[in-house]
This record gives structure tokens, C-alpha cells and sequence, in this order.
């Protein structure tokens, strides 16, 4: 005999209707597309690959992805809440502008945090963590070497460096923290690695990071800070020279 339930949908029951695999499916998807774009567009603010005052529609991106609009409109809902996109009144999405100010403050907050982070590393490190260190340094500086340097190959490897650095002091709270911060930066350093080949061979970051890296070898914490510290504010100290923040 049947019981009163057999064959009965749940909302027969009384019940919310199960949610079909499809739907399952269909919900792992999406979140993990949201995923890849959220870290997609994460490593191109890191990486310093978009400028400040650069602006995409969620339309325009989702094409380019080749993804429906939904996991775009997430991960830049992500990037809005970590200060590292906005959204104007048209809708656009626009990588913020920076002022004076706030930059000055960020730099300030960055070398109390990176100094830290270098620090701990001269001691932390393993030996394969100095060595990709060193790795990224070499690149840099054969990038540097060039009769005309790549701005952006410049800017990805002294990203690659100093990230390399961070996590080697094994504190994972303050590599977000880190990581954080750079979100906003990372386009502000268009200003400076990007100002032109003559900025890329002139610059002062090559010696910075051959202090570093002979400081971590050496494996002394205060030597490795004062070279990431001074490393941090020349490269401040310059973008501010050119008076094209905002005030």
C-alpha cells in the first residue's frame, strides 16, 4: 500500500522543494567563475597592470572573460569592499584615483607592515625562499639592463620580489594584511615604473633590492628592513615629484 507521501512532491508536504542537482551545479559554477575572476582581477591591481582612473563596464569585462555578467558583478563587488575598485554613478567600474594624502598614508602604513614582513624573513626564510627571492631580483635587474626596459615586466617582477619576500616570513594575517594594502597601491605604481625606459634604468629600486637580498643572505633582520623601508619611500618619493595625484 502507498503512503500518503509516496510520489508526493515536497511542496505537497508542505515542504521547500529540494534544490535539483542541476541548480547545485549551476551554483558551484558560478561561484567558482567568480573565483577566477575575482583573482584574475586581483593579480592585474597587484601586478600594477591597470592605471588609476581606468574604467571597464561589467558588460565589456564578462565578454571579454567569455562569462555571463553574474561571477564579474561578484568579484567586483569583492574588490569594491577591499578599496581596490568603485563603482560611479553610471555604473561604470573605475580603478580609484589616489590623493596625496592617502597615498602618503599607505606608504607610511606600508613600511611599518613590509619592514616587519622583511625583517622576519631575513630570519624565517628557508633557503629555496631566498633563492626564488634572488630569482626575481636577477629578473628585475636583467629587465633593468635593457636598452629599452618593459615598464610592465619591471613592475611584474618587483611585485614577484617583494611578494616572494612576505611570504617568506611565514605570518599569513600579515600577507593579507599586505596584500590588502597593495590592492590599492598596486595601480599607483603605473606612476612610477611606467613613466618611461629612462625611469626603469634610472631608478634607485635595483640597488634597494640587491640590499635586500644581501641582507636576507646574511640573515640580518635590521639591514633587510632599512633596504625594503628605503626601497618603499624613493619610489614614493618619486611619485609624488611628478604631481599627478589628485589632491
Amino acid at each position: 500500500m502507498r503512503s500518503a507521501t509516496d510520489g508526493d512532491a515536497p511542496e505537497a508536504r508542505g515542504e521547500a522543494p529540494a534544490e535539483t542537482l542541476d541548480g547545485r551545479v549551476g551554483r558551484i559554477v558560478r561561484q567558482t567563475l567568480a573565483d577566477q575572476v575575482y583573482g584574475d582581477l586581483k593579480e592585474l591591481l597587484l601586478s600594477g597592470r591597470a592605471a588609476p582612473g581606468e574604467r571597464f563596464t561589467l558588460r565589456g569585462l564578462a565578454a571579454a572573460i567569455g562569462t555571463s555578467a553574474m561571477p564579474v558583478r561578484e568579484a567586483v563587488s569583492r574588490l569594491v569592499a577591499e578599496n581596490a575598485l568603485e563603482v560611479l554613478p553610471n555604473r561604470a567600474v573605475r580603478v580609484p584615483l589616489m590623493p596625496r594624502a592617502r597615498f602618503a598614508e599607505l606608504r607610511l602604513i606600508r613600511t611599518s607592515l613590509e619592514g616587519l614582513a622583511a625583517s622576519t624573513a631575513a630570519r624565517e626564510a628557508t633557503a629555496d625562499e631566498i633563492a626564488e627571492v634572488v630569482r626575481f631580483e636577477r629578473a628585475f635587474a636583467a629587465e633593468r639592463g635593457k636598452k629599452r626596459p618593459d615598464g610592465a615586466a619591471a613592475m611584474r617582477h618587483n611585485k614577484d620580489l617583494h611578494f616572494a619576500l612576505y611570504r617568506a616570513a611565514h605570518l599569513p594575517t600579515l600577507m593579507g594584511m599586505i596584500e590588502g594594502l597593495w590592492l590599492q597601491i598596486g595601480p599607483v605604481l603605473n606612476l612610477d615604473f611606467r613613466a618611461g625606459p629612462e625611469r626603469v634604468r634610472q631608478g634607485e629600486a635595483h640597488l634597494h633590492h640587491a640590499r635586500l637580498v644581501a641582507a636576507l643572505k646574511a640573515r640580518d633582520p635590521e639591514a633587510a628592513r632599512d633596504a625594503l623601508v628605503a626601497d618603499i619611500w624613493s619610489a614614493g618619493d618619486f611619485i609624488l615629484s611628478r604631481d599627478v595625484l589628485p589632491d
